[in-house]
């Protein structure tokens, strides 16, 4: 093989990984409410996953339409429900699908299912055994606002895992604070952009640029300030953001804030490759943290936020997304500063994955800001 056909194959391998990355998890957002008369709910469900499950594209055009999707209603609302067990105080639940109607979420479209559920009443605990996608993408996770008594709370239901079971009874808000920290956590981990981002600006933070190479720092301590200062920029910056959009003080459309967001880790990794900005890197890790911030906001939209508790659910989530992103320094940072000397990371750790990450998300920006996407199936 020659080395040209070896370079093509590579970049072929990297646009079809960065392309399968750039697409976010596979979720549904599942809502239920207890109301006097009993529970209602809605499920949005993403057609790209449906279509997986189902095959929704009847002409194999690469295009869902409202026809192809009407014409498996009767298939999508079985599939979804037979995937869904409700009991109340141990009994079970009735759960029936209403007329479907499509609406776009920021990753694409989903197909709604409005959920009448029959339940006993006064139920104290509802238990959620969720099983959706289970034989098909064991990534996939099930988002769900439950509103009870009063208060909205959220857990993540993992269709591997056993049925969830909450306390209906209990007006604790401590318990739906710590629903949205865990949220948060979640977010962070699953959100490869924040974190390729995040890794672009701790890369060379065990090393310092003395013209024409980066070189090994020698204080340890000039390491763990100069992640402390980034890392704190950054939240500080993204939850300002996230704070205005959640309140709708401000609003950006989904696609300018998410083109921004891969424009925003192309810039970080390229300043490693030929430094622009050293010394201040948490300046600019405070002003992509602003972009950062409404891309949060809308994981916050999805989820839902409860009227009654605005401040408590958004300090949950931002001190969630921070411990996240410290878990991430905490595994990062001390294997990268024993590693520092070595040719490996500076060679392959640091720049390699500098240059990995450019293009990673320069595909990213491509289909978020074209809508084009390179080398998927």
């Amino acid at each position: 093989m020659s080395r040209m056909t070896r370079w093509a194959c590579a970049a072929a391998l990297v646009l079809s990984a960065a392309s399968a990355i750039a697409h976010k998890p596979s979720d549904s957002y599942l809502t239920i409410a207890q109301t006097e008369a009993g529970f209602s709910g809605r499920w949005d469900i993403a057609l790209r996953d449906l279509d997986f499950a189902l095959g929704l594209d009847a002409d194999g055009d690469g295009a869902i339409t409202w026809g192809e999707v009407r014409a498996k209603h009767a298939d999508i609302a079985a599939h979804a429900l037979s995937r869904l067990a409700l009991r109340a105080d141990g009994t079970p639940c009735t759960v029936k699908a209403g007329a479907q109607m499509l609406e776009s979420h920021t990753d694409g479209s989903y197909t709604v299912l409005p959920l009448a559920i029959g339940c006993r009443t006064p139920a104290t605990q509802l238990s959620v055994g969720y099983t959706l996608f289970a034989d098909i993408d064991p990534q996939h996770r099930g988002l769900l606002n439950l509103r009870a008594q009063g208060l909205a709370r959220s857990a993540v239901l993992d269709p591997q895992a056993p049925p969830q079971h909450f306390d209906l009874t209990q007006a604790n808000r401590w318990a739906q604070f710590a629903d949205y920290a865990r949220e948060g956590v979640w977010h962070i981990w699953i959100g490869f952009d924040h974190i390729l981002f995040l890794l672009s600006l701790l890369l060379p933070a065990v090393l310092a640029w003395r013209a024409p190479r980066w070189q090994p720092v020698h204080d340890a301590r000039a390491a763990f300030w100069d992640v402390f200062r980034i890392v704190t920029s950054f939240t500080v910056a993204h939850s300002i953001t996230l704070s205005l959009a959640a309140l709708h003080v401000v609003s950006l459309p989904s696609r300018l804030v998410e083109s921004a967001i891969a424009a925003s880790v192309v810039v970080a990794a390229l300043n490693n490759l030929k430094p622009l900005v050293q010394a201040r890197r948490w300046v600019v890790a405070f002003g992509f943290g602003l972009i950062h911030g409404f891309g949060f906001a809308s994981v916050l939209a999805e989820l839902g936020l409860p009227s009654d508790a605005l401040l408590l659910a958004l300090v949950g989530f931002n001190l969630g997304v921070e411990a996240g992103q410290l878990a991430i320094v905490a595994l990062f940072l001390p294997l990268a500063f024993s590693l520092r000397r070595s040719a490996f990371y500076r060679r392959w750790v640091m720049l390699g994955g500098s240059l990995l990450i450019v293009l990673i998300a320069a595909v990213w920006f491509v289909e978020r800001a074209f809508g084009l996407a390179l080398m998927s199936a």
